[in-house]
């Protein structure tokens, strides 16, 4: 035999593998990731989801592998990211974020089981019948941000109150509407007016503060959305600039240099995600699994914010606060 006929013996015997021995090779599932946001911005929020699937016993980029659909604000992008994921025949979908990504995961699919990891209710919007037992292909946890509306406005009324009242949210949100009413019923309450100010990317939130500033002693609310999450920096910094006092939904933005905010933890719930995905992966049925709601809402305030501002935290507020940062 010659010796090139040899090696390609050899090759084939090594390469070519009798069906019995690829049977017996598992198949490492596959977890489709859709969000509203950017990596960049979710990085406080992956850790605690893997944290989850650990606990279940699956590891990403060992026992699961995890494919990433992030639309980075561009919440248009939202319903062909959903599709390509069901078309890569992921196993699970999860979908986190806000309604945009909820909606287009439900849309997309009716068999994949998703798994929702949101900040709006999904009986309002119709994900699902039934929170204690969802029924379909859809689970998950919601934070119910969008519901404390009235309370961060409340408490932005009440730590400035003689100051005009300001809400900026995202157009392209289905939540903000129904924010937008939560918060004009606290301003009503107060005695106030509230301004509405719209802003979906950077340029218009940019503008947008801009133009607040131009309105002296105004106050403002950030509504509830992923993009705004993924701009904390961004948001907190021009607030900052600008000497207006804000409220935020995530603990975050106070320790991002915000002056208060009130809200969820959101980590604990993403972790609860990271457990559904696994359970799910184990066999469960997604329509079985209740739906978690909030561990845990916080009151953050930052001491060295207030003071830059000339602004005194009166003490029935402070008196309530989870975290006061100094």
């Amino acid at each position: 035999m010659r010796r090139r006929e040899l090696l390609a013996l050899i090759g084939g015997a090594i390469t070519v593998r009798p069906p019995a021995v690829r049977a017996q090779q598992k198949t490492v599932p596959v977890i489709g990731f859709l969000s509203s946001a950017s990596a960049e911005g979710f990085a406080s929020i992956l850790p605690p989801f893997r944290d989850g699937l650990n606990q279940e016993g699956f590891t990403e980029g060992g026992t699961v592998a995890i494919e990433y659909a992030w639309a980075a604000g561009n919440y248009d992008k939202l319903p062909g990211l959903a599709a390509d994921l069901v078309g890569r025949k992921v196993a699970v979908i999860v979908a986190a974020g806000d309604a945009v990504a909820a909606l287009a995961a439900k849309e997309a699919t009716s068999t994949v089981p998703i798994v929702l990891s949101i900040g709006d209710d999904p009986l309002k919007l119709g994900l699902v019948d039934n929170l204690g037992r969802p029924g379909g292909n859809i689970t998950g946890v919601t934070v119910f941000m969008g519901e404390l509306a009235f309370k961060r406005m409340e408490l932005l009324a009440e730590l400035v109150p003689a100051a005009k009242l300001t809400l900026l949210c995202n157009p392209h949100n289905p939540n903000a509407e129904g924010e937008a009413e939560g918060a004009q019923a606290a301003a009503i309450r107060s005695g106030r007016d509230l301004q509405i100010i719209k802003a979906g990317n950077d340029s218009e939130i940019e503008s947008a503060i801009a133009g607040i500033a131009r309105q002296p002693g105004t106050a403002m609310m950030v509504g509830t959305d992923p993009y705004f999450f993924s701009r904390q920096v961004k948001i907190t910094a021009l607030a900052a600039r600008h000497a207006i006092p804000t409220i935020y939904f995530h603990r975050g933005f106070a320790v991002a240099g915000g002056l208060i905010s009130y809200g969820a933890t959101i980590t604990a719930e993403n972790r609860v995600a990271g457990i559904y995905a696994g359970r799910i992966l184990k066999g469960e049925r997604p329509g079985e699994l209740p739906f978690q709601q909030p561990s845990k809402i916080e009151l953050v305030i930052n001491l060295k914010t207030a003071s830059s501002l000339g602004l005194t935290i009166p003490p029935a507020i402070l008196a309530r606060a989870d975290e006061v940062i100094e």
